[in-house]
């Protein structure tokens, strides 16, 4: 219907019985869905080709009630690897840098999402595991902060979304397992 931070919306927030329907980063990236708000009301959700939900979309208002049913993203944060400063670098420093980067983060099995000059990856593990990841390999050229997802969504494609949001979970990594078969 809209979003609460947008007019007219905002105003009729301001003064309605607001219920949150609390979505997980896995279920946001969903285009169909069913969810439940907090007093355990379900909602059916079809979204548009090419839509996605924001933090404040509203599903329902009925303006007779003074109710609205809002959208609630509890997405955790991401790390952003910028490298920006490697574009000063010459060429033998970025092809090293990036390959070493490659390597930190896929030997932690960390999913990323590549974009312009800055590389984004979901927190699949606690935020001081991951600092410190950062640290031990000291990658000249690159730095690095930990982001909101909330901020970094509205630049990314569907199918950047959901590389980087969907499925992660902080027990995904935890439990991943490697599994061998011998060919009979």
């Amino acid at each position: 219907m809209g979003n609460i931070a947008d007019a007219p919306w905002h105003e009729r927030a301001l003064i309605a019985d607001i219920e949150h329907i609390v979505l997980d980063q896995w279920t946001a990236q969903k285009s169909r869905f069913v969810a439940h708000s907090q007093s355990g009301e379900e909602y059916a959700v079809a979204l548009r080709r090419n839509t996605r939900l924001r933090d404040g979309d509203i599903l329902d208002y009925d303006a007779d009630c003074g109710r609205m049913t809002v959208i609630k993203l509890a997405l955790r944060d991401v790390l952003e690897i910028d490298l920006e400063a490697l574009t000063q670098a010459s060429t033998d420093e970025i092809i090293r840098s990036a390959v070493y980067l490659g390597h930190a983060l896929g030997n932690q099995h960390w999913p990323a999402v590549v974009k312009h000059r800055k590389v984004f990856v979901p927190l699949t593990v606690d935020r001081k595991v991951m600092e410190s990841v950062m640290k031990s390999h000291h990658i000249e050229g690159i730095s690095y902060s930990f982001q909101p997802a909330s901020h970094i969504i509205p630049y990314l494609s569907p199918h950047e979304m959901r590389s980087l949001l969907g499925g992660s979970s902080p027990t995904d990594s935890a439990t991943q397992q490697h599994h061998h078969t011998t060919p009979r």
